[in-house]
Order: C-alpha cells, then structure tokens, then sequence
C-alpha cells in the first residue's frame, strides 16, 4: 500500500498557532459541576421558545469570574523570554472569549475561532445570539474568518509571519486572540479533556450525565459535567487557577440570569440538556466544538445553592451514570 501525501492547506492556521504556542506552560485542574439550575433553567426557557446552549451559560459564566479575577484575564507580552527582556504580563479590561468551532472547510473538518468580546456584560440572550451566528454549514464562509482563509493561501514563511505580526501588540491581542478560550466535546461520549487555547485561562467542558452525589447526607441523581481549566503557569499560579475554578464551580452551580429582579452577577444560570455543551459544539446542529483551536479569533460584529440542599457534596460516589443526551 502506498501512503498519499497532500499538502495540509485549511488546518495551516491550527498549525501556526500550535508552534507559536509551544512557549506556554500549561498546567490543568478540572472540577464537577452540578448542572441542576441551568438544566431547569434550559428547560423553562425551551417552554417558552427560547433555546439556550450549555456553551453559553459557560460563557456567561466565565465573563462574571474573570471580570472578578482580573489577574487571570491577562497574557504573557510578547518578547519573553529575551536577553534583554523582563518578564511582563498585560491584563485586559474586558473579557472576549475566542470559542473553539467543529466547521467544514472544503468539505473537511477544521477548527475555527469566533470571538465572544463583552462576556462580563452581556446577558444570556446576548451571549446566545453571538453563538448562534456560527451555526451552520456555511460559517467558515462569514467575514470573521477571511484571515483563516488567507493564511490558507499564502505560502509557509509568510503564513507564519502573518500570523505572528497579528499577536505582536499587546494591546491589540485581545480583539485578535481574545482573552480567554473554551472548547467543548460534550456533544460526544466525553467526559472531560484539557487543551491550551493560548491564553492564560483555557476552559473544557465535557459531557453532561446523570451521576450519583450527595445531597444532605442523601445519594440521588444530578446532571453533572466535568469542567477543565488549564492556565499558562507562566501568567498565573495555581492558587489563583484554583480561585477561578472554585468561582466557575459556584456561579455555575447557583445560576442566576438576573430574570428574577436580581443583577444576574451573583452566581451563573441553570437548565436541561439537548447537547451537553454547544455552540462551540452540540447535538442541536452546531456541530461540536474543538478541543485546542488555531487561529486569531474571528471577532462578532457589534460587538446560591439549589433548592435540593445547599451542603451538598456533588463528587460522584460510584460508577452510577446515565446520559442525559
């Protein structure tokens, strides 16, 4: 059998990135979510003709906790290591996340970036109208992703060189590479994963199941999903990873969209499940998100416990699970 050799043309942006990357220090942590409120909350919303994916209340989410933690809502400055260079980092004002996309390129799959900019802001609906503008067989086409399609043409050296002149300033690297990333696979059989996005806090969300936790001494079923964080340990330590992580854990568990009169910053969403996390990926036909994406981001134009028992601990406690696709 003779192997065949094609020259890689649309996943030349994801190799760019891969390279340039190589100068992370990825450490990763990971937690279980109760998904209890954003399932009912999901649920509420579809009754009332409103879809929500998983993706979304991540994003919200994580708009409100890095908005809190701006020291995580940061980057490495270009330049470093150096001879004649210290060390610096540059914090962002805003939070823009650069969401991972499972799209067809020439008939192929390839990874995408779309970015999600004003997250410690924008309400659910919001965040859901940006996801929903990358749903299609036809997104890779959109005007965001032109500079995907040019580092697809040109030649290596210059591809590189493209790509590095675009993350170059520090103040531009927020609309070009946003400020924090998120895959999710949780439209497949994946319970968790970790990917370095290239900045400093990266998120993964798996799968949401049926898992067993306890609740006021009591074991009974939960949806649960695995959440992911790997941080560049070059930005931040895992001290403050783990602060992130606590905090994602806790808003996302006591969701709040602010619908009742409150000021939806207090802790994050809840809801029921068609896809297990989409937009960047999902059963509901946005197709699934990428576990580690490539490219500068293609910028959108415009742009407390549950009632089931506060002391809870929602570590599952056997090998009982059930899906909740």
């Amino acid at each position: 059998m003779t192997p065949t050799v094609t020259a890689e043309r649309r996943r030349r942006h994801t190799l760019y990135f891969l390279e340039w990357a190589a100068a992370q220090r990825p450490v990763h942590l990971d937690t279980d979510i109760d998904m209890t409120r954003i399932q009912a909350h999901r649920a509420a919303a579809r009754a009332d003709g409103r879809r929500y994916s998983v993706v979304s209340y991540l994003l919200y989410a994580a708009g409100r906790v890095l908005d809190r933690h701006p020291e995580a809502n940061a980057a490495m400055a270009p330049g470093w290591p150096g001879p004649l260079r210290r060390p610096r980092t540059v914090r962002f004002d805003g939070v823009t996340a650069k969401l991972a996309l499972d799209r067809p390129v020439d008939g192929e799959r390839t990874v995408l970036s779309a970015l999600v900019p004003g997250l410690e802001s924008a309400t659910l609906g919001e965040i859901q109208e940006r996801v929903d503008r990358y749903r299609g067989e036809r997104a890779a086409d959109l005007p965001e992703f032109k500079g995907v399609r040019m580092l697809g043409r040109l030649p290596v050296p210059l591809g590189r060189a493209a790509f590095a002149a675009a993350l170059r300033d520090p103040r531009r690297r927020a609309d070009v590479f946003g400020t924090v990333s998120v895959s999710s696979l949780g439209h497949r059989t994946v319970d968790g994963f970790h990917s370095a996005g290239g900045t400093a806090v990266t998120l993964c969300a798996g799968r949401i199941v049926d898992r067993a936790v306890v609740r006021d001494g009591v074991v009974v079923p939960a949806p649960v999903m695995r959440l992911g964080l790997t941080f560049d340990h070059r930005v931040i330590d895992g001290a403050t990873a783990a602060d992130v992580l606590s905090d994602l854990h806790d808003t996302m568990e006591a969701f709040d969209d602010g619908t009742d009169g409150t000021d939806g910053t207090d802790r994050t969403d809840s809801s029921d499940r068609t896809d297990s996390s989409d937009g960047t990926g999902g059963s509901d036909g946005t197709g699934g998100t990428a576990a580690a994406d490539g490219t500068p981001g293609a910028r959108v134009p415009g742009s407390g416990a549950d009632a089931g028992g506060a002391d809870r601990d929602p570590r599952p406690v056997g090998g009982l699970e059930r899906s909740t696709r």
